[in-house]
């Protein structure tokens, strides 16, 4: 079975396209984000989620966001011994689309009194509102069976995980795990699918990474155990689905054709945005899981 180890690091995602589309009208948004460092940060990398945070505070403002309920809090304990509070945010999608800067980002750089870089950033660019009529689905994350009252947002080291879906229509569904390495791995179509689609059928109850209920149509599933360092660990799965076929992003193995193909947080949510700006009933739902320690 394949693991799921995280590694912490501090990634800022944001919904960013930069293609022109004939849609909504063009507008001058601002916006502002204050960036916090840490000694494993560069200052390149500090300027530049600083941006990408002020970029997305404009679409923010301007076009309003859609936010999940999860917000996930828990004390962690560093090689030092020391209690630092952890929180993962509450997942937020914009509802608009950045087409350029105007001008150039202002910066305002600053240390704390751990010598760390806090960075400020304001920002004037182009963008515009993105349109979605998504198509509504179910979709749930199974911890040690395969039942819909299996569904949890909580894990522990060693659990097994699974994935209940269905729709009110035919289409295709893609599954994707992001990781706290700042990378999104996929997890559905399976390793093993010649075809590199899950194509599913309407009113159709499926469970996901379970050889048990494997579909032929699929190839054989992928099995999922988590698996953590010794501290409690975050993840985000995503779940793409659209009655019309999506290309998928373009991903990679890093290491073997056993591991799950990948490619970073930022190009994925680019992919994202492109792909719900040309497909309005596409839909996207994110599920934020808890891992515990045994």
């Amino acid at each position: 079975m394949k693991g799921l180890k995280i590694i912490v690091t501090a990634v800022v995602a944001i919904f960013m396209a930069t293609t022109a589309v004939a849609a909504s009208p063009v507008k001058t948004v601002k916006g502002e984000y204050t960036y916090y460092g840490d000694k494993a940060t560069s200052p390149a990398e500090c300027k530049r989620l600083a941006l990408e945070g002020a970029r997305l505070d404009a679409l923010a403002k301007e076009y309003g966001t859609i936010v999940t309920q999860d917000v996930l809090q828990a004390d962690r304990i560093d090689s030092k011994g020391e209690a630092n509070k952890f929180l993962s945010l509450s997942s937020t999608e914009v509802k608009g689309e950045w087409i350029a800067d105007d001008g150039e980002p202002e910066f305002e750089i600053t240390l704390d009194k751990d010598d760390n870089l806090v960075v400020r950033c304001k920002v004037k660019g182009k963008a515009r509102e993105i349109s979605n009529e998504s198509t509504e689905f179910d979709a749930r994350v199974l911890r040690n069976g395969t039942k819909p009252g299996n569904a949890s947002t909580d894990f522990y080291d060693g659990d097994d995980l699974y994935l209940y879906f269905t729709a009110p229509v035919d289409g295709y569904v893609s599954v994707f795990l992001s990781l706290e390495d700042g990378n999104v791995y996929q997890m559905l179509p399976y390793l093993s699918d010649t075809k590199g689609e899950a194509k599913v059928k309407r009113n159709y109850d499926y469970v996901f990474f379970d050889p048990t209920k494997a579909e032929g149509t699929f190839g054989t599933p992928d099995q999922f155990r988590i698996a953590t360092a010794g501290v409690i660990e975050f993840n985000k799965i995503y779940v793409v689905f659209s009655p019309s076929y999506f290309a998928k992003p373009v991903m990679r193995a890093r290491n073997s054709m056993e591991e799950l193909p990948s490619m970073s947080e930022d190009d994925f949510s680019k992919w994202l945005v492109k792909s719900r700006r040309n497909d309005s009933k596409m839909g996207v739902r994110q599920m934020n899981l808890k891992i515990y320690p045994k």
